[in-house]
C-alpha cells in the first residue's frame, strides 16, 4: 500500500517564501543601483545595504556580484522570452497579435526600466555561460515577433522577407528600449506613443 508524501512544514515553507521575497528585493535594489552607476560602480554590500542586509548575507542569496547580474538578466530575457510565446499561443490573428506584442514588451519597459538598462549596458560583464543563455533568449524572442510580422505581411499582401523582418524587429526594438532615457513623461502617454511609433516602424512602407 502507498502512502501520500508527508506536506511540507510550514516553516520550512515560510522560510523559502521569505528568501524568495527577499531575492526578489535584492534585485530590484540592484537593478536600480547598477542602472544609475554601472556594474563596476555598485558593490553586492551596496545593494544589501539598500535592503537591510548585511554584506556577509547577501552571500546567502548569491555567489558573487556577476552571479546576480547572471541571475537578473536571465530572468527578464526569460520573462521576455514566456511573455512572448504566451501571447502568440492566444492564437489571435496576425495584426492583433503583433499589437499585442508591442503592448506586452511596453509593459515590461514601463514596469522594469531599470533592468531593461542594465540589460542594455552590463551584458558583457556576465559570464560566458550566462551571457550565452541571454542571447540565445533573446534571439528566439525577436523570431516570435518575426514570425508574426511575417504573417502581418501576407494578410496585407506586402512583399517582405524574413531577413527584412528581423531588420524591423531589431529597429523597432532599439527605438522602444531608448524609453528609460527619455525624459519624463506621463505613464499613459508614453504607452501610447511607443506603441504608435512601434507600429509604424515595423510597417513602413519603403
Amino acid at each position: 500500500m502507498t502512502t501520500s508524501p508527508a506536506p511540507e512544514p510550514a516553516a520550512r515553507t515560510r522560510r523559502g517564501q521569505a528568501k524568495a521575497a527577499r531575492r526578489a528585493e535584492l534585485l530590484v535594489a540592484a537593478a536600480r543601483l547598477m542602472a544609475e552607476r554601472g556594474f563596476a560602480g555598485v558593490t553586492l554590500e551596496d545593494i544589501g545595504r539598500a535592503v537591510g542586509v548585511s554584506g556577509p548575507a547577501m552571500y546567502r542569496h548569491f555567489a558573487s556580484k556577476t552571479d546576480l547580474l547572471d541571475q537578473m538578466l536571465v530572468d527578464i530575457s526569460q520573462r521576455l522570452h514566456d511573455g512572448g510565446a504566451e501571447v502568440v499561443d492566444r492564437g489571435a490573428g496576425p495584426a492583433p497579435t503583433l499589437r499585442d506584442l508591442i503592448r506586452f514588451h511596453i509593459d515590461v519597459l514601463v514596469t522594469k526600466p531599470d533592468l531593461i538598462a542594465v540589460q542594455d549596458r552590463d551584458l558583457s560583464s556576465m559570464t560566458p555561460a550566462a551571457n550565452h543563455q541571454v542571447r540565445s533568449l533573446q534571439r528566439r524572442y525577436v523570431e516570435q515577433w518575426v514570425d508574426v510580422l511575417l504573417a502581418v505581411a501576407v494578410a496585407d499582401d506586402t512583399g517582405l522577407s524574413r531577413e527584412e523582418a528581423r531588420v524591423r524587429v531589431h529597429a523597432a526594438f532599439g527605438l522602444l528600449n531608448s524609453s528609460p532615457r527619455l525624459p519624463p513623461f506621463s505613464e499613459t502617454e508614453l504607452r501610447s506613443v511607443l506603441s504608435a511609433m512601434a507600429w509604424s516602424a515595423l510597417l513602413a512602407a519603403r
